[in-house]
């Protein structure tokens, strides 16, 4: 059976649980044939406590919705209904630590019209963080983000992916980690897959909206460096800067926060232990398996050490 499911697997259709192995979509629809959807990527964990939480999932599913109408799909769902139906799902497969991927997809469409209809599913499957938990070896992509003013970049949509598998599988090629992608006017811009960071000095710099799918765990690191009293600069930067810079980091959902070793086989300057970024990441992973973000403003001692 598929590496994300087994014949017991239970996933979200249109307002039922099926069994994954018996579901079935239209191999006629306009997602498939010209990827025209749009999706989510949401984590749960088991907290300390022992009970399963859905990471953000009002921010997730609200933007989830905000892509569907940037595209042009059409979305009636309810918010709460979907987190309901998310932890049902959760439970129905005996996932705590799991990867959730709702998608809004089209009906059977060869045409460009504008539907009148759109589908949804909920599945969920255990996955370690996405990009491993070692620094990584960074390479500046040969490929661009799409101009945005060609596409809604503030969409999650399915059709942007093609460029980050792109760029991913240019780099996993060469030896690298993963890739880090430019704009059209050779701004660092991203990852395929995942916001960045980098440091000097003690502060961190961010590439700002535009280019980019601001994506929730940036928000969510913003958020970290308010409570921690770390400065951050969203500005836009070249790469020779970059690898200049003290240390960096990819964040995103699916990679949590995860440090880089080199950008381009240059060395980042600081240990990456001794790094306000190591901060940054230590606080995150406190926030999502405590008490959220409360917590981590009531333990700074625990997340600075």
């Amino acid at each position: 059976m598929a590496l994300y499911y087994n014949d017991a697997t239970v996933i979200f259709l249109n307002g039922d649980f099926v069994k994954a192995a018996e579901a079935k979509m239209d191999f006629y629809s306009q997602s498939l044939h010209y990827g025209y959807s749009v999706f989510e990527g949401i984590r749960s964990y088991k907290t300390d406590n022992g009970d399963t939480k859905i990471f953000k999932p009002v921010e997730h599913y609200e933007r989830l919705k905000n892509s569907a109408l940037a595209m042009n799909l059409p979305y009636t769902r309810d918010t709460n209904h979907l987190i309901d139906a998310t932890y049902e799902v959760l439970k129905r497969n005996d996932l705590q630590d799991a990867y959730i991927r709702p998608v809004v997809y089209a009906p059977a469409n060869m045409s460009f019209a504008v539907n009148t209809e759109s589908f949804i599913v909920i599945e969920a499957w255990e996955m370690a963080p996405f990009l491993g938990d070692k620094l990584l070896r960074v390479m500046t992509s040969s490929f661009q983000r799409p101009n945005p003013r060609g596409f809604k970049i503030e969409a999650k949509a399915a059709g942007h992916y093609v460029n980050s598998i792109l760029a991913s599988q240019e780099a996993k090629a060469k030896g690298f980690d993963e890739a880090l992608l430019t704009d059209m006017n050779d701004n660092i811009a991203e990852g395929p897959g995942a916001n960045m960071f980098f440091e000097k000095n003690g502060k961190l710099v961010t590439p700002p909206p535009g280019n980019i799918l601001p994506g929730i765990t940036r928000a969510t690191v913003l958020q970290i460096c308010r409570a921690l009293g770390i400065t951050v600069e969203e500005r836009l930067f070249k790469a020779d800067e970059l690898r200049n810079a003290d240390a960096a980091f990819f964040c995103g959902t699916a990679a949590e926060v995860i440090g880089w070793e080199s950008l381009d086989n240059i060395p980042f300057k600081k240990d990456w232990n001794d790094s306000v970024s190591k901060v940054v990441q230590a606080a995150y992973k406190n926030m999502i398996v405590e008490k959220g973000f409360e917590g981590l403003i009531k333990n700074k001692e625990k997340v600075s050490a």
